[in-house]
């Protein structure tokens, strides 16, 4: 089959994306031709990769990303407030028609035989983009994996809105030709409260595929970055918004501070967190923590800067990590957990409630916190930075546990299962 894939941006190192490109690899394995539409795109999205798959065609439409003026706009205006501004209705009308044209011209070009949705039937960032592939669907009848992984009503700034038409129509729509797919149980549970049935299908990673080594390229991360050969590397390999709860991990590297420390992120701000990071940095130089804020250093692949500066891929810095934090608030899966135990690292974990109910039952071991550092969680991280032993233990057993609940075999099964219902 043709199928194309559609979302504000496919492109980068955030969860949405980077899970897509996992699933269309899963695609390409079964024989199916993959295609790309999005308001950002990755300039080499046709190089296959750990991180990049085979793309046979795509498509950039600016007006898709929630970045784009007139989305933001809509968004300002749509979110924290009840009284409708007199020009919105217009406002989404005349976009959501400019993205319908581009949807169909999508799905005429390439042939398209199904679609899968990331994430646009679930957060309201661009709802303009919404509303335009719920009308193209609904008219045309295309089969669509409308695959969630994060809903708006789990967010508070979202639920102070006049826009409760669109909502109640789009997010997500109750259609026959399409089957709801979502990352969790939580979520899972909450759509069949609101009448709609769903697939659980988790992140995955390919742990059949050995992950990278050390090697010429990356030799010198280390001291790319400022490391001197002493010092350990703690690694924040999330974006840098509020919920990812980050002066948790520098709060932890503070209570850490006889050991020679660096705490290093590799993602970066959003354009609308720029407050937050400062705020985390500002921590860090109060407890005098090093924190090494290096998004411009990290991307999906390697590559070189105009040819010049080294580029590593976001993967080159789990490669050296000692240790990694993932002290996240909430989160609809835990993409980054997955690539710290396919990498083998010891991690620290807050324990968010999709751990608790989908992850931590399966029987991976982490250092654990509820919401704040404690003395325990600092022994039990020191402990571990001591004992290679342990850390081998843990960690192996990490991966053993994993590669039984979150591997792209177990994508394949649900994915399967999901494409025959469509075609019944």
């Amino acid at each position: 089959m043709e199928i194309g894939h559609i979302s504000f941006r496919l492109a980068g190192t955030d969860g949405v994306s980077l899970e897509t490109a996992k699933i269309v690899t899963v695609l390409n394995n079964m024989g199916h031709n993959n295609y790309y539409f999005a308001g950002e795109l990755d300039k080499n999205t046709d190089n296959q990769g750990h991180v990049f798959p085979a793309i046979y065609g795509s498509m950039l439409v600016p007006e898709a990303h929630f970045t784009h003026p007139e989305a933001v706009w809509i968004t300002r205006n749509a979110f924290g407030t009840r009284e409708v501004n007199p020009e919105l209705n217009d406002r989404i009308e005349n976009l959501a028609s400019s993205l319908e044209s581009s949807l169909n011209l999508f799905i005429d070009r390439y042939k398209i035989d199904l679609l899968t949705v990331q994430n646009v039937f679930a957060i309201p960032m661009n709802l303009a983009l919404s509303l335009a592939i719920y009308r193209v669907i609904k008219n045309n009848g295309i089969p669509v994996i409308a695959h969630n992984h994060d809903f708006y009503w789990e967010r508070e700034i979202y639920k102070t809105n006049c826009v409760a038409d669109i909502l109640e129509t789009c997010f997500p729509p109750s259609l026959v030709n399409v089957q709801q797919v979502v990352i969790n149980s939580q979520a899972q549970r909450e759509l069949e409260k609101r009448g709609i049935k769903s697939t659980v299908l988790p992140n995955i990673i390919d742990f059949n595929s050995p992950p990278p080594a050390p090697d010429n390229f990356n030799a010198d991360l280390r001291s790319s970055i400022g490391l001197a050969e002493t010092d350990l590397l703690f690694l924040q390999p999330t974006r840098v918004i509020p919920r990812k709860g980050i002066e948790l991990a520098i709060e932890l590297v503070h209570r850490l501070g006889d050991l020679p420390i660096k705490l290093l992120i590799t993602h970066s701000a959003e354009y609308n967190t720029m407050d937050y990071l400062e705020k985390i940095t500002s921590l860090a130089e109060k407890l005098q923590v090093d924190l090494l804020y290096l998004p411009a250093l990290f991307q999906p692949q390697r590559q070189y800067h105009q040819g010049k500066q080294k580029i590593f891929s976001l993967w080159d810095a789990y490669i050296f990590a000692d240790f990694v934090t993932y002290p996240s608030l909430y989160e609809g899966f835990g993409n980054a957990l997955l690539e710290t135990i396919y990498f083998r690292k010891p991690l620290l974990v807050n324990r968010y409630s999709v751990y608790q109910d989908d992850i931590e039952p399966t029987g991976l071991k982490a250092v654990t916190i509820e919401g704040m550092i404690t003395e325990q969680s600092v022994k039990e991280v020191r402990s571990l930075l001591n004992n290679p032993a342990q850390v081998k233990r843990m960690t192996e057993t990490n991966f053993q546990v994993a590669s039984r609940h979150f591997s792209y075999e177990t994508a394949r099964d649900r994915l399967e299962r999901i494409i025959k219902a469509l075609h019944r």
